[in-house]
């Protein structure tokens, strides 16, 4: 009886805009892209290393994650997966919590997460044989989208159900905002060894142009204040400096949202 192996895959970052990036899956052959919010760098990608698009995986609504969709269709006949709970031209696979997308080429499955908040319908991807998660914007390399759509309550449990992901699931998110997120969570947390540590590496990252994605969930749990808004150190800050009057995980949460959004 012959053992099949699964396929040797490759993740590649392909930026677009001021701080996207748009993920690639290959294998050498065919290749799966999540979020193409541009389609000029993703076919720009696909010629330079002679790679069929046999997928599109889409996270949310939002332009920066959906606007080369169709530009991509003129040039690939492929299924296009989506939120179910989101309207988006283009999706031929609407998806809901639980829901799987196999991509035969690439011998891939993904097991569909939502996690509203950033938006109602968002939805993450997770791989679970690769331990690799593309959540959009939701969760953030130190920090967590806005809150355009969804309430505190819904971003929270979301973040929630990501964290609950084993330690060393590779958090693959959509921007590189990492040092703008860490500066707040060292404002949050500043006597958090691990996260001084951090702020270190990713500077050192960024100023030889690397990127700082994907994380993991163990370090996501280490330093980023939005998993980490029971920890007392964090409560009683935010309780010190006026932002929190009702001390509820919630209002926690919330009074950390809030205190991002004008920092």
């Amino acid at each position: 009886m012959s053992t099949v192996f699964p396929k040797s895959l490759l993740v590649v970052a392909v930026p677009a805009f001021n701080d996207n990036y748009l993920w690639l899956i290959h294998d050498g052959h065919s290749a799966a892209v999540v979020d193409p919010g541009d389609a000029a760098p993703i076919l720009a990608v696909l010629a330079s290393l002679q790679l069929k698009l046999v997928a599109i995986l889409l996270t949310h609504h939002h332009n920066d994650h959906v606007g080369g969709v169709t530009q991509l269709l003129q040039h690939f006949t492929v299924p296009v997966y989506g939120p179910k709970n989101e309207i988006i031209t283009g999706v031929s696979h609407q998806l809901s919590e639980g829901d799987s997308v196999i991509v035969p080429e690439l011998a891939l499955q993904f097991s569909v997460l939502e996690v509203p908040g950033h938006t109602l319908g968002h939805i993450a991807y997770l791989a679970p044989q690769q331990g690799w998660l593309f959540c959009g914007d939701t969760l953030f390399a130190g920090g967590c989208g806005r809150l355009f759509e969804g309430t505190p309550a819904q971003m929270r449990a979301s973040l929630a159900k990501l964290a609950a992901l084993p330690d060393a699931t590779q958090v693959y998110c959509a921007h590189e905002y990492t040092l703008a997120n860490l500066r707040f969570a060292l404002a949050v947390e500043p006597e958090n060894p691990a996260l001084a540590l951090r702020f270190k590496q990713e500077q050192a990252k960024r100023a030889q142009g690397l990127a700082t994605v994907p994380s993991t969930i163990g370090l996501e749990k280490a330093t980023n204040p939005f998993l980490r808004d029971q920890i007392p150190v964090i409560v009683q800050r935010l309780i010190a400096d006026g932002r929190l009057q009702e001390n509820t995980p919630t209002a926690a949460f919330a009074a950390l949202r809030a205190w991002k959004n004008t920092f």
